[in-house]
């Protein structure tokens, strides 16, 4: 398959690189990571741009001006090439010559779906874990925003030569799966007939567990009518777990959403983990025992200075030293996110964690851990999501009874459907709050990307039928000489997609796919439009049938690159848009 445009020059600048290395203008072995090839912002600059000067120049000690003038000379040489240019400091802009532009329309064509697919993560394992919503309830629109940013970042690693393993942490221990338990036997007295009122503060008032109380009721009888709590509270807690996981599988099945591995809270407790973790950290004094420092604000009187054993948090940055076990012996949170981390870094080389903004006052102390357990040697990183705002034509959106206190995942996906709620969680960076408001999301205007994309495919889904309606012939080879500027531009604006992929990857902000389609649905649309006010701009000329072959592969690129685009976002791409009721 051959390469795409923007790798084809980037390979060509790091031959150059190396002939500099060669020739001893350039120190070797210097790091190039930083190096990268971007479409400049202002199309006057050129078609390509490149900082390698600036960067090789910093790490080599050389003036950049006099590196990019070393470098041009060597980038000028090539087929592609028709000018270089120096500008400011040491940028190098590149013009290439329109016929590598119609040979881009011809690798989308012969690559496909592989178009924009790289090997730039060499194979590298990468853990992401997404989701992670506690056993306690169906999922909520709460969880939705990290399911689809986390399955949507999987995607987007894969397509670029990660291994990936998505994982979804269990929290199937601590008090919230007890309080699970006693509203699930709340729920089993109900179904034995019994009156049970209105749910106590502190349980799970939702009518979601009502089947469960079923369940149960059918399968043991009375039998725990009047037992202890110690008598059925395992029972009760495995069984609500269970049916709460079924539930949740469910819900992002509806999404789209799927996991390989679900790690368990309780078996990792079991299996002694957390103990192994401060075995592995005391061995190296990252754990000492120590008291903790009187909280800003509290009273003497209502502290006191109790040993535990402390991680050396501040050591990675951290404000603070962090207990990894409370006063009775039993765990801290942190101490077994530790040990899960401990874990997930065996068999993963790099590991990313989405999680809710409502974390972020415990991100510092686990990238401390983390970079602790792994010596600093793998990459963590950790996405915060942030809230979703339910709007229905601009008001809140009332809560659910059916789940108690929240509006419901499975509800949203059968108003408006799966890929309408996946494309509009990525519409946002993760990190900026977000209204849904079901009426916007489903409204055909220029103003909702979910619409403006899928009708640029439709619009070029439909282009067969009308050629094939005029007679013109689409097998065989195109003539791309017959494209001119206008129509290289939006070639040009389709070819970025393979960069974007590996930028999107790299950044860990899967957002970046759903600006780009937009963008290209709108130079897409606005050619389309063009079109109306001049019929020679039209795709389909039934006076000029080579013309129109050009620009059917032209608009058959175009729509390769949106459905690739989408399919990394986890969206079916509409062939035909809905009519209006």
């Amino acid at each position: 398959m051959p390469a795409a445009l923007h790798a084809r020059v980037a390979a060509h600048l790091d031959r150059a690189l190396d002939a500099l290395e060669a020739s001893g203008d350039l120190p070797a072995g210097l790091a190039r990571s930083g190096v990268t090839v971007e479409t400049p912002n202002d199309a006057a600059h050129g078609d390509l741009s490149t900082n390698a000067a600036m960067v090789m120049g910093r790490l080599a000690g050389v003036p950049p001006r006099q590196l990019a003038e070393a470098l041009a000379h060597q980038l000028a040489a090539l087929a592609e090439v028709t000018r270089v240019d120096v500008a400011g400091p040491g940028f190098i802009n590149l013009r290439l010559s329109d016929g590598a532009w119609r040979n881009e329309l011809a690798t989308i064509a012969h690559a496909g779906e592989r178009y924009g697919k790289s090997d730039s993560g060499a194979g590298t394992t990468v853990n992401v874990e997404y989701v992670s919503a506690n056993p306690t309830g169906p999922m909520h629109m709460g969880h939705c925003r990290g399911a689809v940013v986390g399955d949507a970042l999987a995607n987007l690693l894969a397509f670029t030569g990660h291994r990936v393993i998505r994982e979804y942490y269990v929290n199937d221990a601590g008090g919230q799966v007890d309080v699970l338990a006693r509203s699930a036997h709340l729920r089993y007295l109900e179904a034995l007939g019994d009156s049970v009122g209105d749910i106590p503060e502190g349980l799970y008032p939702g009518d979601y567990l009502k089947p469960v109380g079923q369940a149960l009721a059918a399968d043991f009888g009375d039998r725990y009518r009047h037992a202890p709590q110690a008598a059925w509270l395992p029972i009760f807690r495995s069984r609500a777990v269970a049916a709460m996981m079924e539930t949740i599988r469910a819900d992002l099945a509806l999404l789209g959403v799927r996991h390989d591995r679900f790690a368990s809270e309780a078996e990792l407790l079991e299996a002694g983990r957390p103990a192994a973790a401060e075995a592995w950290l005391r061995e190296r004094d990252l754990i000492y025992d120590g008291v903790l420092d009187r909280p800003k604000g509290s009273e003497p009187e209502d502290w006191q200075p109790i040993e535990l054993p402390l991680f050396r948090s501040t050591l990675f940055g951290d404000d603070q030293d962090r207990p990894i076990r409370k006063a009775d012996g039993s765990w801290t949170y942190f101490g077994v996110d530790l040990a899960y981390h401990f874990e997930k870094a065996r068999d993963a080389d790099q590991m990313i964690d989405v999680w809710g903004a409502d974390h972020a006052g415990t991100v510092r102390r686990i990238v401390a851990a983390t970079d602790a357990l792994t010596e600093g040697r793998k990459r963590f990183d950790v996405k915060l999501v942030q809230i979703v705002r339910l709007l229905r034509a601009g008001e809140p959106v009332k809560m659910s009874k059916r789940a108690g206190n929240f509006v419901t995942l499975s509800d949203v996906v059968r108003e408006v459907g799966k890929d309408v709620v996946r494309f509009t969680m990525l519409t946002r960076k993760a990190e900026a709050p977000m209204d849904f408001d079901f009426a916007k999301v489903v409204e055909a205007s220029r103003d909702n990307p979910v619409f403006y994309v899928h009708y640029a495919h439709a619009r070029i889904y439909s282009l067969s039928n009308r050629a094939a309606e005029a007679g013109i012939e689409q097998g065989g080879t195109p003539d791309l000489t017959r494209l001119d500027d206008r129509d290289l531009a939006l070639v040009k604006h389709a070819a970025q997609f393979p960069r974007i992929v590996e930028a999107s990857a790299a950044a860990r902000e899967p957002h970046r796919i759903a600006f780009f389609l937009f963008q290209l649905a709108g130079a897409f649309h606005a050619m389309w439009n063009a079109g109306i006010d001049d019929p020679q701009r039209r795709f389909i000329l039934e006076d000029d049938a080579p013309l129109s072959h050009a620009r059917l592969s032209l608009a058959n690129a175009v729509g390769q690159v949106i459905r690739n685009g989408m399919a990394l976002m986890g969206v079916e791409p509409m062939q035909q848009m809905p009519r209006a009721p």
